[in-house]
């Protein structure tokens, strides 16, 4: 690649509680908007209560039994836990970010993510309230 340029920006992303939230059109939006169609793409959630996924997008079972899974991981038992001051769910829900992604680094090819074809990219939201997340996006490319 020649002429390599970069750009960064900002997404937000609104949760209603603790589940996946799909933002890959959303993503891919951006990268349209960047005008870059070849490139490396990071993407960091800046918080510490959810992270980034990409997990399958075709069968809602798959994301179901994701969160049966962190539950039972990382139960909402304050009897657990030693930092408790934000809730029974905060402890838990930094437990579960700290096991899954809080950047990930995908290939951008023709103007989009280039994830594979059950692929999406998800808030995983770990908190049980309402929350906005912020993600910070770079790309590299041409």
């Amino acid at each position: 690649m020649t002429g390599l340029q970069q750009k960064s920006g900002r997404l937000a992303c609104r949760t209603s509680g603790r589940g996946l939230y799909d933002v890959t059109e959303k993503v891919n939006a951006w990268i349209e908007a960047s005008d870059l169609s070849e490139g490396s793409l990071t993407i960091l959630i800046q918080h510490t209560s959810a992270s980034l996924t990409v997990q399958e997008n075709a069968d809602p079972d798959v994301q179901l039994d994701l969160l049966n899974f962190m539950n039972k991981l990382a139960p909402d038992d304050p009897g657990l836990y030693h930092h408790t001051a934000e809730g029974a769910d905060d402890m838990p829900s930094h437990i579960r970010s700290s096991l899954t992604d809080t950047s990930l680094h995908i290939p951008v090819m023709q103007g989009r993510m280039r994830l594979g074809t059950w692929q999406g990219l998800y808030v995983f939201e770990h908190r049980l309230q309402p929350h906005t997340r912020n993600l910070a996006l770079h790309i590299v490319g041409a």
